[in-house]
């Protein structure tokens, strides 16, 4: 047995943040370039620009930025804030269903004794 869940952020019903654009703001900061993060995610450049660009609309905020001389691409503090708190919300999530998965078993062995 094992408690599920998945974290996300809407703004008016559309999704903002989640998982999928921590995975993609990561692989810019990793491999500083949209295309090359959308390789290594195994995805589409034009579903990845499509992700970033919502976000920073839904946000009103810039969430990389594009070198002038190299083209390369930077995430904002404002984006490296947002994965920060972000990770440590799926964390404290992930920890308290542990121990909420914890009691159930504790509960469900006695229960079918």
């Amino acid at each position: 047995m094992e408690i599920k869940h998945k974290i996300w952020i809407e703004k008016n019903g559309k999704v903002v943040f989640g998982k999928g654009r921590d995975n993609i703001l990561k692989a810019v900061d990793e491999q500083k370039s949209l295309n090359a993060a959308a390789k290594k995610l195994e995805m589409s450049y034009r579903a990845a620009w499509g992700r970033l660009k919502a976000s920073e609309e839904r946000m009103e905020m810039k969430l990389v930025d594009i070198g002038v001389h190299d083209k390369s691409m930077q995430l904002t503090s404002q984006a490296r804030a947002i994965i920060n708190r972000f990770e440590k919300l799926e964390k404290d999530v992930e920890e308290l269903l542990h121990a909420a998965d914890q009691d159930f078993q504790k509960l469900i062995r006695k229960g079918g004794k």
